[in-house]
């Protein structure tokens, strides 16, 4: 009788340790990464939201110089997802559609940063992600876009996105990612895909949002807008 209680709580306590063991583990990764808050994981968890808009914008701190790596989908940049995970604002919600990114008359305009404020953001960022081309040929950009919701200021929202392939050097800014932006705007705003959804998609992918939303660009993301 002794043995067999003596067994069950040693197993007990075996399954005690294993299940802290793997807790510690996984906070312990999240936190050397980037708060769990602010991650999109593979099954498409929870964004954060940032301060939204603001009647006074101020320059924001950008991550260290050289912590921030660029991958690709097909080719096409995307951001670090540890670096640049995406930030909502608090503004834009499926409830609030109609008086904010769907409004006719437009809404990005009214909230968007100075270029005196993204300018040196800009620059800052650059060198956060190791970019060396000409700044010029880069585009400052929201990674969830203005018109899907995205935070206007957040530096978690925030990266220099590099040209796509075929991009002629000192063309200017000429990415493929606007189209699809524009693309789930509609899809949005004519109520074929949740606020949400397209929010989750470009912050995942912005290369293959369109395709895990069943949309179709107008364009081929290879093309120039």
């Amino acid at each position: 009788m002794r043995l067999r209680h003596a067994a069950a709580a040693t197993a007990l306590l075996l399954a005690l340790a294993g299940c802290h063991t793997t807790v510690t583990g996984t906070s312990s990764d999240a936190a050397s990464k980037t708060p769990t808050t602010r991650s999109v994981d593979s099954a498409g968890g929870p964004l954060a939201f940032g301060p939204g808009p603001q009647s006074h914008y101020t320059v924001q701190a950008q991550p260290a110089p050289g912590s921030c790596h660029y991958g690709s989908q097909d080719g096409q940049p995307l951001p670090d997802p540890h670096c640049t995970p995406g930030a909502l604002s608090p503004a834009v919600t499926q409830a609030t559609l109609a008086a904010t990114i769907c409004r006719k008359g437009g809404y990005t305009g009214g909230i968007r940063p100075p270029a005196s404020i993204t300018g040196r953001e800009k620059k800052a960022n650059a060198l956060s992600y190791g970019y060396t081309g000409a700044l010029a040929d880069a585009e400052y950009d929201h990674l969830v876009s203005l018109e899907l919701g995205g935070d206007p200021n957040d530096p978690a929202n925030l990266w220099v996105e590099p040209p796509s392939p075929g991009h002629k050097p000192g063309s200017g800014v000429n990415n493929p990612k606007d189209k699809v932006e524009s693309s789930l705007h509609t899809a949005v705003c004519s109520g074929r895909v949740t606020l949400a959804a397209a929010q989750q998609a470009i912050a995942s992918d912005w290369a293959t949002a369109d395709q895990k939303l069943g949309l179709k660009t107008s364009d081929s993301t290879t093309g120039s807008d």
